[in-house]
């Protein structure tokens, strides 16, 4: 008997001692590459290339941070990644619920045909070449509506992906409220902006995020439509031709000048991309947290149709 209470006593205090052990380790794992990269790019370029750099860099330095931002290219730069993110993703977020509300009614009769050929999309796309001539056909090579319009390259401002989470999200809504409010006589836009657009606050916090981080991190789509266009250029570009810079420099043994000497050996292209790995990614880890709750609630809601 008095075993049986001790066993019982004891089991949860195991389960919990197991349990925070792997919860440590899964936390450990998924922050060791985020912590070594930032000691990476703290650490002297030649330091770096002997190996051993783990969490604390060995001889600290701002050299790689400096080699980032010596051009004012890269400010500016940042400021139209800024501008495109925030543009395109309300743009895109925004149209993406719009077709998803549209989609989910019942009453309209095209919504199969129109939902098959978006998730064709999914599948089948004409590739960049058919969507450069598009581009240049409508005018919008070197403009700021192509990133807008064509993020990333390829894709468009409407994902057909986000499209059936939120149309998911939307299926669990109670259809009670649209049919009260058509009964007191709203229309169907005025329906999606008062009652449906509020409710799926979670699910559009998602799909926001998603939106935000490829937009964020994309960088083709400026080599392909705005390369010409030093006004245009976006952070990930800048970064991009910075890299390629310094690996260049780097492989080249006829370095003429002391100076050029001295950043060739202070700075390599494993510590520059260390430093733009932490710069690219420091708005989005700013970001996160506050969207987080949305995200996961979002996710779990609008993944899932009982």
């Amino acid at each position: 008997m008095l075993t049986a209470k001790k066993r019982f006593e004891t089991e949860p205090l195991l389960f919990h001692a197991f349990n925070y052990a792997i919860m440590l380790l899964i936390a450990v794992v998924t922050l060791y590459p985020f912590l070594n990269t930032l000691a990476v790019s703290f650490n002297a370029g030649t330091d770096t290339t002997r190996g051993g750099i783990y969490l604390l860099p060995r001889i600290w330095t701002l050299k790689n941070y400096e080699a980032v931002f010596v051009s004012g290219h890269v400010f500016h730069a940042f400021w139209v990644s800024v501008a495109r993110t925030l543009v395109g993703t309300v743009f895109s977020v925004f149209l993406t619920a719009m077709l998803a509300y549209t989609l989910s009614r019942k009453e309209y009769m095209f919504r199969k045909i129109i939902t098959i050929a978006f998730v064709l999309t999914m599948y089948f796309h004409a590739g960049l070449i058919p969507s450069y001539f598009l581009v240049k056909d409508l005018n919008l090579l070197n403009t700021f509506l192509v990133y807008i319009l064509f993020p990333g390259g390829a894709a468009g401002l409407v994902s057909a992906f986000n499209m059936l989470v939120v149309r998911t999200y939307i299926h669990t809504l109670p259809e009670s409220l649209v049919e009260s409010a058509k009964i007191d006589g709203a229309g169907d836009f005025r329906i999606f902006l008062s009652i449906v657009l509020p409710l799926c606050a979670p699910v559009l916090a998602t799909i926001a995020l998603f939106t935000a981080v490829g937009q964020w991190n994309t960088w083709f789509d400026t080599f392909l439509y705005a390369s010409s266009k030093q006004n245009l250029s976006t952070l990930q570009y800048e970064l991009i031709k910075l890299l390629s810079s310094a690996t260049n420099s780097n492989s080249n043994p006829n370095i003429s000048s002391s100076a050029a000497r001295d950043a060739a050996t202070m700075i390599t292209p494993l510590s520059i991309r260390a430093a733009i790995t932490m710069v690219a990614s420091v708005p989005i880890l700013v970001v996160y947290p506050f969207l987080q709750r949305h995200f996961v609630s979002g996710a779990q809601l609008g993944s899932v149709k009982e």
